[in-house]
């Protein structure tokens, strides 16, 4: 979020997608009426209330276990949490996928639904979006 990368942004970055596989849906899809919820704070409710397969792609369904569906959300939401030095690295990520016995934390509040659930989330101002509908980015080059 600050312009800093490193493997943790990977991390995230990976957690996104695989949330993404497993829902069939983009990160930028908004859920929920007020349109104030992404696809991080969805799966991080649908989690949170033992709902896991309610984020599952309808393609999905039938060819997946609810306990992998769950496993897989589970990581993805320990990808995505808030503090970096809570995301687990690659190196963990490829131990938890090749090996199903391990042991998994419990994950804490993504990055995007913390900031959306702060205390002053309820005022009006603090709720709205700025965003564009348009699937294009235009970039200037300029020299330095």
């Amino acid at each position: 979020m600050g312009g800093l990368f490193s493997e943790k942004s990977d991390v995230f970055s990976f957690g996104v997608i695989l949330l993404e596989i497993i829902s069939g849906k983009k990160n930028v899809a908004l859920f929920e009426v007020d349109n104030q919820l992404n696809l991080l704070g969805n799966a991080w409710n649908l989690w949170k209330e033992g709902k896991s397969m309610e984020l599952v792609d309808s393609t999905l369904t039938a060819s997946c276990s609810s306990r992998e569906v769950t496993r897989c959300l589970q990581m993805g939401l320990l990808c995505v949490q808030e503090r970096a030095t809570d995301r687990p690295t690659m190196a963990d990520v490829v131990s938890m996928l090749s090996n199903e016995t391990i042991a998994m934390a419990l994950p804490k509040e993504p990055a995007s639904w913390s900031q959306l659930s702060s205390s002053d989330a309820d005022s009006s101002s603090s709720r709205q979006r700025h965003h564009s509908t348009f699937d294009m980015t235009i970039s200037g080059v300029h020299g330095r």
